[in-house]
Parts: C-alpha cells; structure tokens; sequence
C-alpha cells in the first residue's frame, strides 16, 4: 500500500529554469521488513532530514537529475537543505545555488505583489500571496552546501568533501586543479591519490562513502580530519542492509568516527530510474538487455522523505540526524566568492581609474588636436563616472593592452573590437573598437547601464592564424594559476541522443539513422512527433514510445566539458582558489570548470579573444 505524497510540499512554486518541482514520492508501507521477515515497528514521527550526498548530471552519465530538480525535489519533500557533491568536479554547483536564489527572488515578489494578475481572481492572488508569505521563510531558511565526490586513483574509499569556509573551498578546487593538471593525465581525467587529500584537507568536512572501509584507513583519515569526519551509512534495499548497518554501527562507536544516515541519491525522484539506467549504459557502452549487474538494482537511489529515512534507520537513529552536526560545521556558501579583477595593467605609482583616464585623454587628445569637442566631453564624463562606481577600470585596461600587444608585433596582428563596446566612447578612444559612437549617435547604457546589473563584455577579434600569440602572451603574463578560460558544457543535441539512445534500447542503426535524418537543428528541446513518422515509425509502438520519451528527457544534459572559444577569467589572486583548472584538448590551453552562465552568475568577469 502506498503512502500519499504531501500536497503542501508538491506546491513548492516553479522559477524560470528551475526544472519541474517534482511531487515528493511515494514510499512504501511494507507490512514485513525485506530483510528479517518480522513486522514492521510503528513509523517514528516525522522529524527533519537532509541529504547531504547528493549527485547531479554534472557527475557526467552517473547522475540522471538537474542539479536545479534535486534542490527542487529536497524542497518539495520538505527537507530544510541538500549537499551537492559531484564526481571530482563543481561544474554544477552554480546551476543549484542559481535555481535556489531564483526560487527566492519569485517568492519575495509574490509575496510583496498586492495586484491582481492578469487572468487571475482577487481570491487566486490572495491565495498566491499567502501561499507565497508562508513560503518564504522556509525557502530563505533552506541550506544548500555544496562540495565534490572525491574519486581516487589509489585504495582511499570515495569520500564527499565539503568546504567549512571560504579558506576550505580554496584548497578543494585547488585539489581537484592538482588532479587535474598532473603531467599525465588526460583532458576530462582527475587523478587523486591520498597524497593529494592530506596536503590539501584543511578546514573540509569529509563523508567516506562505501563499506564500510577498513579500520586502518578510517584512522588514517580520522587523524586527517579530526572532529571534520563522518563514515555514511546506507540503506538500499538490497537484501543484508541492517546487517551492513549493525557493521557500520559497531565501527563508528569502535573509532568514535560518527555514522551518517545517506541516500547516496543519483537522481530526484524513483521515476528517474529508467533514465539512469540509460546514461550507465551510454557510460558503460552496453544495451540495456545486456547490462545485467552494471545497473542498480532497484530505483532507491533517489531523495526520500525524513519518515522513510528514519523508517530505514530505525535501528541508527543517531545517523539520521547526524545532518545537523555536518552543517552546524559549514558555513560556506557560494555568495562568498569574492572576486577581484587583476591589478597588472596599472603602472607603479598609478591607481587604476585615473590612469584609465590618464590614456583616455591622452588619445582623445590625439585625435582632436584643436582640443575634444564638448559632446565628447560630457560623453567620456559620464562613462568615467559609471566605470568607476562599477570598478571597471583594470577590465578596460586589461583588453587595451592585449589589444596593444598584438599591434606592437612585426608584422601585427590585425584585430579590432566589436559588439556592444562599440557603444563605448572610452573603447573608441584606447583603439579596441573603429566605430565613432558620437558621430553615429549609439547610446553607452546598451553597453553598461546603472539599471542593468551585468558586467561589460568587450569581444575583441584578432587574426584566426595568430591569436594563439595572444592567448599564450595572457598566460604568460598572468601565470596559469590566476587565467584560465571559461568552459563550455557540452550537451546532448537531438540528433546524437537519438543515436545513443537508440543504442542503448537495441534498435537498428538504419532505424536511429532515419529517425536522425529528419531531424533539423542542434537546440531542439524534444524531438517532434512528426519526425518518427517522417522516419516511417509508428509512435504507437511500445519500443518508439521508450525511444521518444527518454530522448525527450535526456535532451540538454550535460555531456562533458570543453573550453570556450575564447573568453579568458583572470584574477588578482589564484583562480584555482575560485574554480578548479582543467587541461584543454590542445597544447598549453588550460580552462576552468564554470561557463559564461556560472561566472556571469558569481559575478566575474571575462575577456573575450576570439577569432577574425
């Protein structure tokens, strides 16, 4: 018999791109206990829970869930937080902690909204308001930490690493950049040894995960981590779990290493089984028929709610709320990120602003030699002030002297600056853009406004079969360790999902080719109906329909990640401190975990050198 799901928790509003807020799911009331055959015990009451090991699709075809749809999940169950912690990566975490502050933003509006909507009833957006009012407090109180699964090449268990502080996140993504960045690794490879672990495990709380491992390497790794480490225990359902647990139980008190009651959740919901077995067997390279013990067993490896997870730790149940102690420790969140643009392009002596105004005049100068005309005057005036409310100077002087590197060879390299920062009489002036923004009249607010929080975004093309000159001169100049180029995550696209799923279902390839034959477009969000029937399929057909709904569902995961065309992060300090650092398919590129999205997202600021 199933229990209901809580209407009150599946009411959890939806945000733009926060992915569908899923009902919390149902949960069996078994009569008997799988394991031992004796009746259940009376269910405990219903005490707060949350999931502190949690992955994503960004743990790259182990996760079958949006990092936005788990915090949407853990919110509609009720839970007061989630730990994000992805296969030796943070390439999610800005997608979660973005969807969490969305969510908050839309119920802060609601909340304050006392219109009535268009289309709406004066008692609907009553109920709205009220609906929203009770909400907020909840969703404001709501504790998303967010850290990596560390997967290691030597015996050392995987372990969950969240950092307890700004100090804690610095040293796990220079871990990870350490893992990534050894001689011998591949693109896309992280190699980490325990080694790694102990020169960097300073001020992160440590879950190890699997077991439970053997004593001499949780006392290795309980003097590591002193008071900072827990051993999780889970339950799921695969027939001598109490029996494990009672193991893990003994352990814990025998080292005094406390016991963490985890789903070890590779999805939001038990609907998300089947497409997880999907993605393992895309990973895996194997059909579904043939998969056989690759695949889990069953669909438990999805968050549950507080009453299951005390129900299945009923004998633990100091595990269950061990949650608490784990957070009471953290107290990092992704909002601290600070970032502080580099200070090289300002000559000793000088302070950035006035020395971008300094060159500013000096080549206004230049041009108008009679003396620059008012207009252009109150112009510069108004852009000086607003770039230094906004802290720009070093930005503009950063792409000015690339911009003057690249012409100060022999022969030069041809570039010239495009887009919005032709609206920019500043830009004009320094050389990175040709077009007179007073004399065609463009408006600077198009390019950086008061009202528009967003960061400057100079695109500066150079010379397609010298830009790799620039690129290594901005290394060079900066170290690896402080620039790095953003990411771009690649997606599944329709055409490819077809294939691999149809793959991974054993359909034909002359099938999947003709169903991808008519398909037009690389950003489709599902695949038409009519497609399959140009392809001469029938939609009513069991094996079409699967093929359907699971391409429907896989579109716009995230594959792997790769490096953008261009748009260099740079920072006064070490970016590897910020975000881990990842090697690029080609020679001497390196690139950061987090695209244009995320950093635009965190607030940091990128340089685009791209390609004539």
């Amino acid at each position: 018999m199933s229990r209901p799901a809580d209407p009150e928790a599946a009411e959890w509003p939806k945000g733009p791109g926060a992915g569908p807020i899923l009902t919390p799911p149902a949960f069996s009331q078994l009569e008997h206990d799988s394991d031992s055959g004796m009746p259940l015990i009376p269910e405990p009451p219903e005490q707060p829970f949350v999931e502190l090991v949690a992955a994503t699709n960004y743990s790259f075809l182990h996760g079958a869930s949006h990092p936005s749809d788990m915090v949407a999940q853990a919110l509609a169950l009720g839970h007061p937080g989630i730990g994000i912690a992805d296969r030796n990566t943070v390439a999610g975490v800005v997608r979660a902690w973005a969807c969490l502050k969305e969510a908050r933003k839309i119920l802060q509006v609601d909340a304050e909204d006392l219109l009535v909507r268009e289309s709406e009833t004066a008692e609907t957006a009553e109920l709205r308001r009220s609906h929203a009012s009770n909400g907020l407090p909840l969703l404001n109180a709501f504790r998303l930490v967010t850290g990596a699964r560390l997967c290691f090449a030597d015996d050392t268990p995987e372990i969950v690493a969240y950092p307890i502080n700004r100090h804690g996140w610095g040293r796990l993504t220079r871990l990870l950049s350490s893992g990534n960045l050894k001689p011998h690794v591949k693109k896309g490879d992280c190699d980490l040894r325990f080694e790694d672990l102990r020169e960097y495990a300073q001020d992160m709380v440590l879950i190890v995960m699997a077991g439970p491992p053997d004593e001499p390497v949780l006392q290795r790794l309980a003097k590591l981590a002193p008071g900072r480490l827990w051993l999780a225990a889970t339950m799921p359902r695969s027939g001598p779990d109490r029996r494990r647990l009672a193991q893990a139980t003994a352990m814990s008190a025998r080292l005094k290493i406390p016991l963490l009651a985890t789903c070890d959740a590779l999805y939001a919901g038990s609907r998300d089984r089947q497409l997880h077995d999907v993605v393992t067997c895309i990973r895996k390279g194997v059909t579904l028929k043939a998969a056989g013990k690759r695949l889990q067993a069953n669909a438990e490896r999805h968050l549950k709610p507080a009453r299951e997870m005390a129900r299945l730790f009923r004998d633990s149940p100091q595990a269950v709320d061990a949650w608490r102690d784990v957070l009471e420790l953290i107290g990092f969140d992704l909002g601290q990120l600070r970032y502080e643009y580099p200070h090289e392009p300002v000559p000793k002596g000088w302070q950035p602003m006035p020395y971008l105004k300094h060159l500013t005049l000096q080549a206004a100068a230049e041009k108008f030699p009679d003396g620059i005309p008012r207009a252009y005057r109150n112009r510069l005036r108004q852009e000086f002030r607003l770039i230094r409310k906004r802290n720009y100077a070093c930005y503009f002087l950063t792409v000015y002297q690339a911009v003057k590197f690249a012409r100060s060879l022999d022969p030069p390299i041809l570039c010239q600056g495009r887009g919005s920062a032709a609206n920019s009489a500043v830009c004009y002036f320094l050389g990175i853009t040709a077009i007179d923004p007073e004399r065609n009249n463009l408006l600077f607010s198009r390019f950086i406004s008061h009202d528009r929080d967003e960061p400057p975004d100079i695109d500066v093309d150079f010379e397609h079969e010298r830009r790799e000159e620039v690129i290594q001169h901005i290394y060079a100049k900066y170290g690896r360790h402080r620039a790095g180029i953003a990411a771009t995550v690649i997606h599944y696209r329709p055409r490819r999902t077809v294939r691999e799923i149809g793959k991974t279902l054993g359909l034909t390839e002359d099938v999947t080719a003709r169903i991808g034959s008519t398909v037009w477009g690389s950003y489709a969000a599902g695949v038409e109906e009519r497609r399959f029937a140009d392809a001469g399929l029938d939609l009513n057909h069991p094996d079409v329909m699967r093929l359907k709904e699971l391409v429907d569902r896989l579109l716009e995961f995230p594959r792997h990640l790769s490096q953008h065309v261009g748009g260099f992060v740079l920072t006064q300090d070490r970016l590897d401190e910020t975000v881990p650092i990842h090697k690029g398919a080609m020679a001497d590129r390196t690139f950061i975990e987090w695209d244009k999205d995320d950093i635009e997202e965190l607030g940091i600021l990128k340089i685009d050198i791209l390609a004539l």
